[in-house]
């Protein structure tokens, strides 16, 4: 696809005047794959339209890491319904330069949508863009930030939390146990405190799977 082409798609985006127009210009944007689409992506998220902010999504998701630091220069700290996208988006693509961001946001965000999204990026976090002397520091640092958002108020955060907990306590084993055995020894102590059953079940399935592996 040429430049021309993007620009068009670009162009498109910005003129759709309705919501269907919009999603459907953002779908078509996405698809192309083109790094000069992020600002536009971007851009997106503070829209009014979940569907749309769905596609940009998708399509930063499918860019990867080079969309990663438009997405952390443009963070939105008023709107949160776009700070919740570009949360989810950086959550989903994983890169290290997102951690403290989805640290602070899993830890401190008045949104729970924010939260949710950063407690779940902290499991797609790629240890291996790290180098050795930062990864353990890293990882310790992100099972102490998730067991402080196991005790959010809102389950759907604590669900979020327990998952990202499992997920890296699996990509920990074998080479790591004692971290792993730390996280088992969290997982018990949810169990034992959780009043959602939803959670309750998660954390047990957790158990199962790392004591399987």
């Amino acid at each position: 696809m040429t430049d021309q082409d993007i620009q068009l798609l670009i162009q498109a985006v910005e003129k759709a005047d309705s919501a269907d127009a919009l999603l459907k210009t953002v779908e078509n944007l996405a698809c192309a794959s083109d790094q000069a689409a992020i600002p536009t992506l971007i851009e997106v998220l503070g829209y009014n339209n979940p569907g749309a902010a769905v596609a940009a999504v998708e399509g930063l998701i499918n860019l990867g890491d080079v969309a990663v630091p438009n997405l952390l220069a443009q963070i939105d700290g008023y709107n949160y319904g776009a700070r919740a996208w570009a949360t989810r988006a950086l959550a989903g693509i994983g890169h290290p330069k997102a951690l403290n961001l989805l640290i602070e946001a899993a830890s401190t965000d008045f949104a729970l949508s924010v939260r949710r999204s950063a407690a779940r990026g902290l499991g797609n976090i790629r240890w291996s863009q790290l180098n050795d002397a930062e990864v353990t520091k890293a990882q310790s640092q992100t099972i102490e930030t998730l067991i402080q958002v196991s005790q959010d108020p809102e389950w759907v955060v604590r669900y979020a939390a327990s998952t990202s907990l499992e997920q890296l306590a699996s990509s920990l084993n074998p080479t790591q146990p004692a971290l792993v055995r730390q996280i088992v020894e969290i997982f018990n102590n949810i169990r034992e405190k959780e009043t959602e059953l939803s959670v309750k079940v998660r954390v047990q399935w957790a158990l199962q799977n790392l004591a399987d592996s």
